[in-house]
């Protein structure tokens, strides 16, 4: 059991914090806006992708997925909203300012991008499905990944936004923290056309 939950953990931190569009956008909203600006968009990440957790653990993803219309609506609106947020990123101010605080991406925006997050049900599927922590009880085995997924949907994210607003406190300058701002931004399109186009 302790082995098969530290190989779980791993592969949970290893799959669910590599870059990607939720983790990329709480970079660089918190490097463009600060951490207090970002909390509801944090909160909205978290419980969005918490949401990922329980649709695929219950098989609801995979049936969803089954309807191509749907994704294919659901895929359009989310890369037009991370671009939208790529923009947002790389013309905010290089410091958080209080003004900035009203033009932060809200709580429902969180939710939205990891509901739409490719990259939130493949590497959630991937490692949901790769081990079983309680042998021969499948109603603690699920409810000991969604507990231990959970934990890292949290920490990993948590992590994200203060890594991204390091750069604000760093960066003081207007030309340094721009250029942060519009890397933050390059990354987070690259990391959308990989989530996208991969599939």
């Amino acid at each position: 059991m302790a082995i098969d939950l530290a190989l779980f953990l791993f592969a949970a931190l290893a799959l669910m914090g590599s870059p990607g569009p939720a983790t990329l956008s709480l970079a660089g909203v918190g490097a463009s806006m600060g951490i207090y600006p970002a909390r509801r968009y944090l909160a909205g990440i978290v419980v969005g992708t918490s949401t990922v957790l329980v649709l695929v653990a219950s098989g609801v993803a995979a049936l969803l997925f089954s309807i191509p219309s749907l994704v294919a609506v659901v895929t359009l609106a989310a890369a037009a909203y991370m671009l939208f947020l790529a923009y947002r990123i790389a013309t905010a101010p290089p410091a958080a300012k209080a003004s900035v605080i009203a033009r932060a991406p809200s709580f429902w925006s969180g939710i939205f991008l990891s509901l739409a997050n490719p990259k939130a049900y493949a590497a959630i599927g991937a490692v949901y499905s790769s081990r079983t922590l309680i042998q021969g009880n499948l109603v603690l085995d699920t409810g000991a990944k969604i507990i231990v997924l959970a934990f890292v949907i949290g920490v990993v994210n948590c992590a994200w936004l203060l890594f991204g607003s390091t750069f604000s406190r760093i960066l003081q300058g207007r030309r340094s923290g721009r250029m942060a701002n519009l890397v933050f931004a390059a990354l987070l399109i690259l990391s959308v056309a990989w989530a996208f186009f991969s599939n």
